[in-house]
């Protein structure tokens, strides 16, 4: 669906004006899944802010997450949707075919802000049509490798890039109980197990999900993933593992590597009471943030060019708005008040525009002198290395989704929620079934699923 509505605002230095005299003052309403007190204050402070340099008015409505299909489905029903949603990626194209919202006012902001300045992972899976957009990409993270740069230097081995990369520093390092070399995900009711298979599904370039819906995997990649799989089980403790026991090993320095989210890199630091290293006696020591290095976009043998698992949140501009008004407010996050949108959580919103027309790394570098932390602030630049803020950012750039490129996110989210996947993957290395008994079994189940 290309835009045909002639966009409003033809250049950045109109869009960041916010000139309200053409519109006239609106008030709009802004539903948010930030809810946390600290998360919304910050919001309604951003609202008010641009409210006094456009003369509109934003209402700003928390809403739980787990809650915004449904009200979201009741309020278009109603015709009483809100202006702008704050919401994840899975909701972005079903939300612009059904009507929920507006792909031209999307593109709209995306086309006067600069398609350029956006990570292109990101703005790929925000895709709608040829020159179009669901939603705008706002924020989002990557998973991310976690591992003992330390260790590896000293045993001379290369950042685990690749599944060949861990299996060599499994072999070098894992060494049971003092080290274990990984603690993979093996708990099959965990949402924790999905997200890592996923993650590794990917690396390799295995999909179950294709243009046209389900696509059987292939058995050969198929089969490259659930060997390196069982190869960091194996190099685990025992047990049904999730990211509790991964946090915790691998903050006691009984871990060479984990699979988890950058929500751990204020903990890995001290600055989280509830979360503390104990590699050392002082809780509040960034000795292990120094000790740590990660990767983002992780390569299988059949995937060389790797991918990065990535959690995206989008600004939806709906299709009951008050659509210059609302554009001018999701303009105003982006550009203006963008490094606000990403202080909100520094650690798990990392910047989808690297900067503007002036300077193209503006918002990386705002972004990396952001305070994070609970019990203690300090900014990611201080405590982790420029090459570190580098790899964090550019997994952005290469995030990838199951059928986020193929318009079948939606069915490749029942898939992963079926846990199909979880349970099938736990039989084959627990010895249960072999490769092609798994890929059998997984093509059958998830080609049921509709």
């Amino acid at each position: 669906m290309t835009s045909m509505r002639k966009p409003l605002l033809g250049s950045v230095a109109m869009a960041l004006a916010l000139s309200a005299g053409a519109a006239g003052a609106e008030t709009i309403r802004f539903w948010t899944t930030e809810e946390q007190p600290e998360r919304l204050a910050r919001q309604e402070s951003m609202a008010q802010e641009f409210g006094e340099a456009s003369g509109h008015t934003v209402e700003v409505i928390p809403v739980t997450e787990s809650e915004l299909g449904t009200r979201a489905t009741a309020a278009y029903a109603a015709g009483d949707l809100p202006d702008v949603i704050y919401h994840p990626l899975a909701l972005a194209l079903p939300w612009a075919e059904a009507g929920i919202l507006d792909p031209d006012a999307a593109t709209d902001v995306i086309d006067a802000l600069g398609p350029d300045t956006f990570a292109s992972g990101a703005l790929e899976m925000a895709r709608f049509d040829e020159g179009s957009w669901a939603s705008v990409p706002a924020d989002g993270w990557t998973q991310m490798i976690v591992y003992r740069a330390d260790l590896f230097e000293e045993a001379g081995l290369e950042p685990p890039t690749s599944y060949a990369a861990v299996e060599t520093a499994l072999e070098a390092l894992h060494n049971p109980p003092e080290m274990y070399g990984f603690v993979a995900a093996t708990k099959v009711d965990e949402a924790f197990m999905s997200q890592v298979l996923e993650h590794v599904f990917l690396a390799n370039g295995v999909s179950p999900v294709g243009p046209d819906g389900f696509t059987p995997l292939d058995e050969a990649a198929t089969t490259e993933v659930l060997e390196f799989y069982k190869a960091i089980a194996e190099a685990s403790p025992p047990g049904d593992l999730y990211w509790d026991q991964s946090r915790t090993l691998y903050f006691s320095g009984n871990a060479a590597m984990i699979i988890w989210s950058p929500f751990i890199l204020d903990e890995l630091a001290g600055l989280r009471d509830s979360a503390p290293p104990t590699i050392t006696d002082d809780p509040t020591s960034s000795e292990l943030a120094s000790k740590t290095g990660i990767v983002t976009n992780f390569a299988g043998p059949s995937n060389p060019d790797g991918a990065a698992w990535a959690s995206i949140n989008m600004f939806g501009i709906t299709g009951d708005a008050q659509t210059d008004a609302a554009i001018e407010f999701v303009t105003y996050s982006m550009g203006e008040g963008y490094v606000d949108t990403l202080s909100i959580a520094p650690e798990g919103k990392f910047p989808i525009r690297r900067g503007d027309g002036d300077d193209a790394e503006a918002f990386v570098n705002a972004w990396s002198e952001l305070p994070v932390g609970v019990d203690r602030k300090a900014p990611l630049s201080d405590l982790y290395p420029q090459e570190m803020i580098d790899e964090i950012v550019a997994g952005l750039d290469v995030a990838q989704r199951w059928g986020a490129d193929d318009g079948q996110l939606a069915l490749a989210s029942k898939m992963i929620s079926s846990q199909a996947l979880n349970r099938v993957v736990r039989e084959y290395i627990d010895g249960e079934i072999d490769a092609s008994a798994a890929v059998e079994q997984l093509n059958s189940e998830l080609g049921a699923i509709q």
